[in-house]
């Protein structure tokens, strides 16, 4: 069943990729403040979610992950029919509200998969998630192109579909995860306010070098996800349609390197090993993208460079879950995601302004080399951090991902998958 989820969350999240862009353009007076405004919306989304999620993955810790992922995906669906509907650009803003107020299904579903597999086989997990993950990018980009061609909000609405779906699966199939002897008793205000928690996560030896190469890693990224449509309309004068097979290719991408290689990179060369490879491959990546944006706007570097760069993410973000749920107790699963998805949202709060002011003020190049820099700051990092290599030593998974504990609760009217 977790297999399930995590394809249709990353579907719906990434059909409406190619065609966001083109939405706010239709409540744009000026389209040179296009890139200015798709900035503006991911950012109100990315500071809604930094400011809840920590909430809400320690809600997951008390109460389990069933009920967070649930609510989440219906409040999903009610933010993207808004969005579909639009009509105004407040109307836009107010969805992307709400969207980033109930982000809650990501911490739980890390928290999860945590509960689920023993602690020497996170990373190669969390891989394998990421493959899936990859599967959905493959498909949901693709498929949102082509439904752009028919109306230009007809993705979005498929969207708001795809996570109604979501929110019935798991409320029907889904089993709690979380035994209730795992389970807080009580949730605390220091425990869920952004800047205590995050002062509380960076507080620990164990992970404060491994936060901070997150966040590192995360602004480059955010750079690109944010801003990637708007190169490609302006460098390369694409649709929505090249934009959706380019990301689907990145789906191909995440689904070798996640679900193939990282199980024989894992053992061989350590969570610190794939995490510094990776990097390298985003600095590539990021140093293509800045040269379309500036001197040679051929198409083939331009997927060259975000392929590269996407590649590189999903390794080394597998690599940095897996030592980071390592590194905390098992009733601190949802609390460890509730950092990480605000820490996430942190960045994707800044970010979008970040390659938006400089996208439109200095060049259009700037954002993707200011990320070079910042690999190259994250490669020291991390080469300096304690990293608990257990995939290492580990031996080869024995179970499949989708390992569904029983439920914790008998009682409950829950179906397994």
């Amino acid at each position: 069943m977790l297999v399930v989820l995590t394809m249709l969350t990353v579907v719906g999240m990434t059909i409406v990729l190619p065609v966001l862009p083109f939405v706010v353009l239709q409540y744009v007076t000026h389209e040179a403040d296009l890139a200015i405004w798709v900035g503006v919306l991911e950012a109100i989304n990315g500071l809604c979610a930094f400011l809840v999620a920590p909430f809400l993955g320690r809600l997951s810790d008390r109460f389990g992950r069933r009920p967070v992922i649930i609510g989440a995906a219906f409040f999903a669906a009610l933010s993207m029919a808004m969005f579909g509907i639009g009509g105004a650009l407040w109307v836009l803003v107010l969805a992307r509200i709400i969207q980033g107020l109930t982000a809650g299904d990501m911490p739980a579903l890390f928290a999860y998969l945590a509960d689920i597999t023993p602690p020497e086989k996170r990373a190669q997990r969390f891989g394998l998630l990421g493959a899936l993950s990859g599967i959905g990018m493959m498909v949901g980009p693709a498929l949102g192109g082509v439904l752009a061609a028919v109306d230009l909000r007809l993705p979005v609405f498929l969207t708001a579909g795809v996570a109604l779906t979501i929110a019935v699966l798991s409320l029907f199939l889904l089993p709690e995860s979380l035994a209730p002897e795992n389970r807080i008793t009580e949730i605390r205000a220091r425990d869920v306010h952004p800047f205590a928690v995050f002062r509380n996560a960076f507080g620990r030896r164990e992970l404060r070098a491994l936060l901070i190469a997150f966040a590192l890693l995360a602004l480059p990224f955010g750079f690109f996800v944010n801003n990637f449509s708007v190169l490609a309309l302006d460098s390369l004068a694409w649709g929505p349609t090249q934009i959706g097979l380019l990301t689907a290719g990145v789906g191909v991408i995440d689904i070798l390197i996640q679900g193939v290689l990282l199980a024989i990179l894992l053992p061989r060369i350590g969570e610190r090993g794939v995490v510094v490879s990776a990097i390298v491959a985003q600095a590539l990546g990021l140093a293509a993208l800045a040269v379309v944006a500036s001197v040679l706007a051929q198409p083939w570097v331009f997927i060259v460079g975000a392929l590269l760069l996407a590649a590189g993410q999903g390794a080394s973000q597998a690599a940095m879950d897996g030592a980071m749920s390592n590194a905390v107790g098992d009733d601190e699963q949802g609390w460890l995601g509730g950092v990480t998805q605000s820490l996430t949202a942190a960045m994707n709060t800044v970010a979008p302004l970040i390659a938006a002011a400089l996208y439109a003020m200095v060049s259009h190049a700037a954002p993707y080399w200011l990320g070079v820099a910042i690999m190259a700051i994250a490669a020291v990092v991390v080469l300096r951090a304690h990293i608990r290599n257990t995939a290492a030593t580990s031996a080869p998974s024995d179970g499949p991902l989708d390992e569904t504990p029983a439920p914790a609760e008998p009682s409950s009217p829950v179906v397994r998958a």
